[in-house]
């Protein structure tokens, strides 16, 4: 199941993330239908890579929560992917870090200091979820990716938070 989801997730990644703008964005403006996509698909992208990095050190808690992240991040990017049909929205293949580099390697790490790591990788990356999504809804251009961003903001907070407990109680 977990290999199913991340080939979908690879290649609706992979296709929607085709572009030939390259604009950055910038802080003085509020993001673009096709920033706030990027961004999401981003993210998917690192819950995907944190899957990979689950399966071949984490325990069976981590890779548990690992799949549970990449399937919800399959959804995700499925609604995004109407969305973007909707309105037209081309997001920008955007730099993403390899979560791999970011976690312990495993000659170099036991078991908690693994499962810390993997926790704490996390809350950066939901923490500029997030923030996109906020800045968004300060003056959306589309109705139905607003409408998405505030469905999906309760969900990020609540999920960043138990990554923020979890890690601290290992």
């Amino acid at each position: 199941m977990r290999i199913f989801v991340a080939i979908i997730l690879a290649f609706i990644s992979t296709a929607a993330l085709a572009d030939s703008t390259g604009e950055q964005r910038t802080r003085d403006r509020a993001p673009s239908a096709s920033d706030v996509i990027t961004g999401l698909y981003n993210f998917s992208r690192f819950q995907q890579g944190l899957l990979e990095s689950a399966d071949l050190k984490g325990n069976a808690e981590v890779r548990n929560l690992a799949a549970l992240r990449a399937e919800e991040a399959a959804k995700r990017d499925k609604a995004l992917k109407q969305i973007q049909e909707a309105i037209g929205a081309e997001p920008r293949a955007g730099k993403t870090t390899s979560v791999g580099a970011s976690l312990v390697e495993p000659e170099t790490a036991d078991g908690p200091t693994y499962v810390r790591t993997f926790y704490a990788s996390q809350i950066p990356e939901y923490e500029s979820a997030i923030e996109l999504l906020d800045r968004y809804l300060k003056g959306p251009d589309n109705t139905a990716l607003a409408a998405f961003a505030r469905e999906q903001l309760p969900m990020l907070r609540a999920q960043v938070k138990d990554a923020e407990r979890t890690m601290a109680d290992k």
